[in-house]
């Protein structure tokens, strides 16, 4: 249908249209999430199907349309640069979105979204692209959407220790990666607010979370060089990792829940991680030694002595 009709259901209240099947329509606004045109994408496909999932439209087909979006997570995986990213990202948003469904109201089966776990997690760790905005293009922000699919997965009842711990080590994997990419729109903050989610879960104890925080510290942590050029020190890995990790330090010591779609599940769940004392103190260490000339193991500011600092 002509791009026309879509903004007509969208400016009468963005009910299904009565002329069309519902399969019909989902079939053409799922196409469109991967439309490089951003008035397609984000103004008509995206919130349109979102509003259909948020009225319960789907909740009797839940698992068949994320089956129906799944396989555009491996569309064009591999490639950097072209336009097959928008439809990856926006799958990964969309799937966020009907897990978050399937969290408030219960609908689908734990092997379900345990084999969506696994095609996300493959997926996410393999996305090259790391672009946010693409310009006449708009978002295509693969990393941050994939964080957002993270934490949707983070959430669920049907995942345990085990798979709590395997989003906590694809997490690092993805931020410790090899790329050409500095992260600028806000990726390390939603990558830090899935982190959030898992410890909300307090299914993770210390034991596992101090060795995850140390091995991204080693990340930051490589010789330096004393050179001037761009591609010396940071890389562009380690200028992530480090962002990362201090949006975490900080989520930690503000409290964030990570936890804004939750009214069922909320049993699962604690106002604040029981270790996060301990957390603040472990994510601290690892910043602190990232540049332990300036961070210093005191409570209060000391002169920063002078010397080099390499």
């Amino acid at each position: 249908m002509s791009e026309a009709y879509w903004q007509s259901v969208m400016h009468t209240g963005k009910e299904v249209p009565p002329d069309r099947t519902l399969d019909e329509s989902t079939v053409e606004l799922v196409e469109l999430l991967g439309s490089p045109n951003p008035r397609s994408r984000e103004d008509v496909a995206y919130p349109l199907l979102t509003t259909w999932l948020s009225k319960g439209v789907y909740d009797d087909l839940l698992a068949g349309l994320g089956d129906g979006i799944v396989p555009g997570l491996r569309y064009g995986l591999g490639h950097d640069g072209d336009v097959s990213v928008i439809r990856r990202s926006y799958s990964a948003l969309m799937l966020a979105e009907i897990l978050g469904r399937d969290n408030n109201e219960h609908l689908m089966s734990a092997r379900t979204v345990l084999e969506w776990g696994d095609l996300a997690t493959s997926w996410y760790i393999r996305e090259q692209d790391h672009r946010g905005w693409i310009p006449e293009q708009g978002w295509a922000h693969a990393i941050a959407h994939g964080a957002d699919l993270l934490a949707a997965l983070a959430r669920s009842r049907h995942f345990g220790r085990l798979e709590l711990t395997v989003l906590l080590d694809v997490i690092a994997d993805r931020v410790l990666a090899p790329t050409a990419y500095v992260w600028r729109h806000g990726e390390d903050d939603r990558l830090a607010y899935a982190v959030m989610t898992l410890l909300h879960r307090n299914s993770l104890d210390p034991g596992i979370i101090e060795p995850w925080l140390a091995r991204l510290g080693d990340g930051i942590r490589p010789p330096r060089t004393r050179g001037h050029l761009e591609t010396e020190w940071p890389s562009p890995a380690a200028a992530n990792t480090s962002a990362f990790l201090r949006a975490l330090h900080l989520q930690l010591a503000l409290g964030v829940q990570g936890r804004a779609d939750l009214r069922s599940d909320a049993e699962l769940f604690a106002e604040q991680p029981v270790h996060r004392a301990d957390l603040l103190l472990a994510v601290l260490d690892q910043i602190r030694a990232e540049s332990p000339w300036l961070y210093r193991p005191t409570s209060r500011a000391l002169p920063v002595e002078s010397g080099p600092r390499t």
